[in-house]
């Protein structure tokens, strides 16, 4: 059984369709982290504060686990967990102030604790709490504080997990979960040399198991149980073309992401700036080099040592003046990703003190995202934001501009002059 297991994994792992090269290893994956961590932050401030209300539409954690059910494949479908069902009035955590208090006492605990005993004595006086139809859906939002302590979970996750062991386990139960986390662990330290010590990695695994996209390898490991696993095998790798055309697409998005990063890095060189790309994204190759090619390697002390220094670090593009003072141009480029983490990032810097100039945030998008830029920006969570002035620059008027303002603009006012302020 355990070869089989193995055999899988090898396989999964070599998938360019699969959650592993679609999703573990997604660039962009990584920089959702500390977003989704502040945003569950405002959630339990809300919540604190006695001012989160009693609705989930427009509150901070409709947009914190919106931002988590964008990501591609493994959390699509996140938030209806907590979407409110006024005739079953679940989750009950909107009406009923002891259970959102003690909703919000268990992100917090987590989210300060350190270590896995913490976080499971959390869990537990949450689960003792028995809220009704807040269940294990609440680890998706923990994940995010502890990868390596607590696994996502959803329907998918919990059919792969049956289908590879045998077990049992149930939606909806905070027990059921703990006895899968446990086998989780046991498989992730068995396969380790495959997986990694993010479960995200594993949990991966086990949704494309569990949605179809490979079969289990047989429990009954007879010849004749593992040809006709192979025989299965080979059948999905056929049909699994055709999802494949769909990553094929994702993949053109996050080219076209990395190009338009270029024309910013290009254009800031030309106007007479520093430029500075995210730290993750600076060794992508493109055209002869590496986007990262002629680039600040630090950002000004200042910067580095601000509160929101490792959300800075992260965004698409920064232009600085050349006596590295101050950010002049900070630029979040969100081709098709989600629009609520690259205003986190600009937030980050705008509140981290006297760190950039008025007038230099943007968004970038094409052209038809706007509508759903002014959107994100109208929700309650980002109230402050007005006061920011974050402009919208369309990739149309950058693509048709860029050459002529690179020939004779001058500092910030020629994108200024193609952008418009969004709030």
């Amino acid at each position: 059984m355990a070869d089989l297991i193995r055999e899988l994994l090898e396989r999964w792992r070599g998938d360019a369709g699969g959650t592993y090269r679609s999703w573990f290893l997604w660039d962009e994956r990584l920089k959702n982290f500390r977003s989704i961590r502040r945003g569950v932050a405002q959630v339990v401030a809300e919540i604190e504060a006695g001012t989160f209300g009693n609705v989930y539409k427009g509150s901070s954690l409709e947009t914190v686990v919106g931002a988590i059910a964008e990501q591609r494949q493994i959390f699509k479908g996140a938030d209806h967990a907590f979407l409110w069902k006024p005739k079953l009035r679940i989750p009950d955590i909107y009406e009923d102030r002891d259970n959102q208090l003690a909703f919000a006492r268990c992100l917090n605990a987590c989210a300060c604790c350190n270590g896995e005993d913490g976080v499971l004595d959390a869990i537990r006086r949450l689960d003792a709490k028995g809220i009704k139809g807040l269940g294990p859906a609440v680890a998706n939002l923990l994940y995010f504080h502890h990868p390596t302590i607590v696994p996502p979970f959803n329907t998918a996750i919990v059919n792969g997990y049956n289908a590879l062991t045998g077990a049992k386990v149930k939606l909806g139960r905070w027990g059921e979960y703990l006895a899968m986390r446990g086998g989780v662990l046991a498989l992730n330290a068995k396969y380790r040399d495959l997986l990694s010590n993010d479960l995200g990695a594993l949990a991966g695994f086990l949704f494309d198991v569990g949605t179809g996209r490979y079969p289990a390898p047989p429990l009954d490991d007879s010849d004749a149980a593992r040809k006709a696993w192979e025989e299965d095998l080979a059948r999905v790798r056929e049909e699994g073309a055709k999802s494949d055309k769909l990553l094929a697409v994702a993949r053109q998005g996050d080219l076209t992401h990395t190009e338009v990063q270029a024309w910013l890095r290009d254009l800031g060189h030309a106007l007479g700036f520093d430029v500075w790309i995210a730290a993750n994204d600076r060794s992508r190759s493109y055209g002869d080099g590496r986007l990262g090619d002629g680039c600040l390697t630090s950002l000004p002390t200042a910067v580095e040592q601000s509160p929101g220094a490792d959300a800075i670090r992260l965004i698409d593009v920064l232009w600085l003046e050349r006596d590295g003072t101050k950010v002049t141009g900070a630029f979040e480029v969100e081709h098709t990703t989600s629009i609520y983490s690259g205003i986190v990032r600009l937030l980050d810097l705008a509140l981290g003190g006297d760190l950039h100039s008025p007038n230099g945030l943007f968004l970038v998008a094409p052209n038809d995202r706007e509508p759903e830029v002014r959107n994100q920006l109208a929700r309650p969570a980002f109230s402050r934001i007005g006061d920011l002035k974050v402009r919208f620059l369309p990739y149309g008027e950058l693509k048709a501009n860029r050459e002529a303002m690179a020939k004779f603009g001058q500092g910030m006012k020629a994108v200024e002059a193609v952008s418009r302020v969004l709030v």
